[in-house]
C-alpha cells in the first residue's frame, strides 16, 4: 500500500486536493500543522514514506539517503531549482513535474506590476498616505518594449496578454522559438540589445549556476533610463544590493520584485523606496493556479518519470 506525504502547507489546507488525494490514497499524512521542513524536519516528516508531494522544500543527496523508503516525488509547482534531479536518479527516485500549469497566473501578475510601476501607483499611494494630494504623472503600458528575459510557458504566456497593449516585444532565451515569434511579432535579440531597448524587463528564468545574478550591477546599468524591472520567477536572479542602488539613483524607474535570494527576505533596503511593489511569492497564489499545480502533482504520483528526462 501507498503512503504518502504532502509536505506543502497551501495543498494540505486545500479542501478539494485533499479529497482528490485521499480518493486515490488513503494512507496520507499532511502538513496540517503548517511547519517550514527543512532538513532534520523534513526527514522526520517524510520517514517511511514512498511517495511525496513537495513544494518549495529543498531535495538533496543527504535528505535522499535518509529516505531508504522513499520512490516517487510529486511536485506541487513548476520550479525544480531546489531538486537535485542528479541525486534523485542515484537514488532511484522518479519525479512527477508538469511545466507551466501556474503560467496564466503569473503572466498576469506581471502584467498588474507593470502597469502599477508605470502610472506609480507605490509611490502615489504613499504621497496619499503622508497627506498630500496631487496629480502625479506616469506612463502607459501601451506601446512600450517589453523585454522577456525567457520566453518558455510563462513567456509565451505573457505575450499573449500583451497583445492588446501593442507593445514591441523583445525575447531572449538560450533556445529558438522561430515560429513563435513570427506567428506572435516577438523580436528575438541579445541580451544587451534586450536591457538597452526595453522600457519594462521582466525574468521568466530558473535559477541555475548559468543564471544566478544574471542582473549583476554591470547589467543592471546597462538598462534603459527609466526602465522598470519585474522578477516572479526566482530570487537569485537580480544582484538585490546592485538593483537598490539603481532605484535609489533614479536609473530604474521602479522594480517589482515577488522572489527574493533569502526568503522571507530582510528588506529594510526596499521597503524605504517609493518605486518597488513588494509581493511576497505570490506568482502562482492563485486558487486557479493552486488547484492546477495540486492536480498535477496528484497525477505526477502516479505519472512519474526518470528525473534525469526534465534536465
Amino acid at each position: 500500500m501507498n503512503k504518502v506525504a504532502v509536505t506543502s502547507r497551501s495543498f494540505s489546507k486545500h479542501p478539494f486536493l485533499r479529497t482528490k488525494l485521499l480518493e486515490q490514497y488513503s494512507n496520507v499524512k499532511f502538513n496540517d500543522a503548517g511547519l517550514s521542513l527543512s532538513g532534520e524536519s523534513l526527514i522526520e516528516f517524510l520517514s517511511g514514506y514512498d511517495k511525496a508531494i513537495i513544494a518549495l522544500e529543498e531535495v538533496n543527496d543527504p535528505l535522499l539517503s535518509a529516505l531508504p523508503d522513499l520512490k516517487v516525488i510529486g511536485k506541487f509547482g513548476v520550479g525544480l531549482d531546489k531538486i537535485d534531479l542528479n541525486a534523485m536518479n542515484r537514488h532511484g527516485i522518479k519525479l512527477g513535474w508538469t511545466g507551466g500549469v501556474n503560467k496564466r497566473s503569473v503572466s498576469e501578475l506581471v502584467v498588474s506590476a507593470a502597469i502599477s510601476l508605470l502610472h506609480r501607483t507605490v509611490f502615489a499611494s504613499a504621497e496619499v498616505g503622508h497627506g498630500e494630494w496631487y496629480q502625479i504623472k506616469g506612463r502607459q503600458l501601451s506601446e512600450c518594449s517589453v523585454g522577456i528575459i525567457g520566453c518558455g510557458h510563462i513567456g509565451k504566456d505573457l505575450v499573449s496578454l500583451l497583445k492588446p497593449f501593442n507593445c514591441n516585444v523583445l525575447s531572449h532565451d538560450i533556445l529558438d522559438f522561430p515560429e513563435f515569434y513570427l506567428e506572435n511579432g516577438v523580436k528575438a535579440v541579445g541580451l544587451e540589445e534586450l536591457l538597452r531597448e526595453s522600457d519594462v524587463v521582466t525574468l521568466h528564468l530558473p535559477l541555475d549556476t548559468c543564471t544566478i545574478n544574471i542582473m549583476n550591477c554591470e547589467r543592471l546599468k546597462m538598462m534603459k533610463e527609466g526602465a522598470i524591472i519585474i522578477n516572479i520567477a526566482r530570487g537569485g536572479l537580480i544582484d538585490e544590493d546592485a538593483l537598490v542602488e539603481c532605484l535609489k539613483s533614479n536609473k530604474l524607474s521602479g522594480a517589482a520584485p515577488d522572489v527574493f535570494a533569502k526568503e522571507p527576505p530582510i528588506l529594510s533596503a526596499f521597503s524605504e523606496l517609493d518605486n518597488v511593489l513588494i509581493t511576497p511569492h505570490i506568482g502562482g497564489s492563485t486558487e486557479e493556479a493552486i488547484l492546477a499545480m495540486g492536480v498535477a502533482a496528484i497525477d505526477g504520483l502516479h505519472n512519474a518519470k526518470d528525473p534525469l528526462k526534465f534536465l
